[in-house]
């Protein structure tokens, strides 16, 4: 009896980590089919599938992968809410938490009357701004302009 207890307890213990191994890994048996769309950026600055998407501080979605376009641009898949309404003319931003945080993807709502179908794509978005490239563009340009007095 005691081998009974203990066999059935080990695979109960088997049992939850799978199912925390699925949810955890996000598992296409667990996808709940909600709204995809695509943004195209020309720089990521280091964006990582699983970062969240919001809108006005709240967490809609995922990034789902993020992949090269034809065009040598980052595509970016977005996995938002079922039931999630955005405008045609809606915009993605890349922006950092905080100082030195994770990138996420931030989306501005637009005013436009039609809304994105799923696979479409967002028309107007922002690039991530590059920490490193912004300090050599103000070094080099301090140099630069003090000429020689």
């Amino acid at each position: 009896m005691r081998d009974l207890v203990a066999g059935i307890f080990v695979l109960a213990g088997i049992a939850a980590i799978a199912v925390l191994a699925f949810r955890v890994g996000a598992s296409p048996l667990l996808d709940q089919g909600g709204l995809r769309i695509y943004a195209v950026f020309d720089e990521t600055g280091g964006l990582k599938p699983r970062a969240p998407v919001e809108i006005a501080g709240v967490k809609v979605g995922q990034v789902a992968e993020i992949s090269l376009s034809r065009d040598f641009r980052a595509r970016v898949a977005l996995d938002l809410r079922e039931g999630l309404e955005l405008p045609t003319d809606s915009s993605a931003s890349i922006v950092t938490a905080g100082v030195l945080g994770d990138r996420y993807v931030s989306l501005q709502l637009g005013g436009d009357d039609r809304v994105l179908a799923s696979g479409e794509e967002i028309s107007f978005t922002e690039s991530a701004v590059i920490l490193e490239r912004l300090i050599g563009k103000l070094v080099h340009n301090s140099g630069v302009s003090g000429g020689g007095q």
